[in-house]
């Protein structure tokens, strides 16, 4: 544990150091306020803090009412020390953020059990931010693969194709669907199917870019987000995708297992006052045709062979009429 001691008397910081040091923690010192408030809004700044009121610059107070009012997280557990022992004093401290005080002189061992009950608090604020986090995880991520949920991704569509819009820039939109996935299940067991949406999930990540989204749209589809994507840069995305599927067979406990990947694709660039929900009907349709053209292919809204009567009634939902 990292702790930061910040007193203006040398004599008392120099003691106070070689007292925690004994005890077995790292400590780094500040001279006043001013510094002490550098430390502790640097991002590797200790969690623990013993301030002593009276100092240069910010004084001890007034460093907490920064660090509460900027830092709310991680937490940093603050001590006080000061000479002042009235009561309005005491409120004062403890209203700015202050976890605790200890009036000067103070006892060694008393020092060293308050420092122990701030070490108490922390452990409790990490393991309860800790289990937020693990909440937020499950809310937002499917269970199984380990991407983002239908929920997720759809909220993460409409946000992308807003920004797209409001930046003049083009979306790619990929609906992806395993081919023949339900014989997987009927012929090797559900738990082999299972394992092959793990991999085929994995292989997936580690072919996008850090800021594109996969999400799981539903059984076997998953739907993938590709900001800045262009028509030609949608369509060589998604088979750089269904390759990195195909590439190799799967291997399960059942045996090695070759699987397929059909791909419905659209560029939001080719299509600039669709909504969201028009653009993935239109990735539905392309993957639709996908499928009806034999499977293991890709096919973008847009192209020229794409339905001409379809395009027409999509640009008329378009245009509002």
């Amino acid at each position: 544990m990292k702790v930061l001691i910040a007193d203006d008397e040398s004599v008392s910081r120099h003691m106070l150091r070689r007292l925690l040091m004994k005890w077995g923690y790292e400590v780094v010192a500040a001279e006043d306020g001013d510094a002490a408030w550098n430390f502790l809004k640097s991002p590797d700044a200790p969690r623990m803090a013993l301030l002593d009121w009276m100092m240069p610059g910010r004084n001890g107070v007034e460093v907490c009412r920064e660090l509460r009012k900027h830092r709310p997280e991680p937490y940093t557990y603050l001590l006080l020390l000061t000479a002042k022992d009235a009561k309005e004093s005491v409120v004062e401290g403890l209203e700015s953020g202050a976890d605790d005080y200890l009036t000067k002189p103070y006892h060694p061992q008393e020092l060293r059990a308050r420092i122990r009950v701030g070490l108490r608090l922390l452990d409790l604020e990490d393991n309860l931010v800790q289990a937020r986090e693990a909440m937020r995880f499950k809310a937002t991520h499917d269970t199984l693969t380990g991407v983002w949920n239908r929920g997720a991704i759809m909220e993460s569509l409409e946000r992308e194709v807003s920004r797209s819009r409001r930046e003049g820039s083009s979306l790619g939109v990929l609906i992806a669907d395993l081919d023949h996935f339900k014989s997987v299940n009927d012929t090797y067991g559900h738990l082999a199917g299972d394992h092959v949406l793990r991999e085929v999930t994995k292989r997936m990540q580690a072919d996008v870019r850090p800021y594109d989204a996969v999400g799981r749209y539903g059984g076997e589809e998953f739907l993938i987000l590709l900001p800045g994507c262009d028509n030609t840069a949608t369509r060589e995305k998604a088979e750089r995708l269904r390759s990195a599927i195909m590439q190799y067979p799967v291997e399960t406990e059942s045996g090695p297992l070759n699987i397929t990947m059909s791909v419905g694709a659209v560029a939001s660039g080719d299509w600039p006052r669709s909504t969201a929900n028009q653009i993935l009907q239109m990735a539905d349709s392309a993957l639709y045709r996908a499928k009806e053209e034999g499977r293991n292919r890709t096919v973008v809204a847009g192209q020229p062979e794409y339905d001409d009567a379809h395009r027409a009634a999509l640009e008329l939902l378009s245009s509002g009429r």
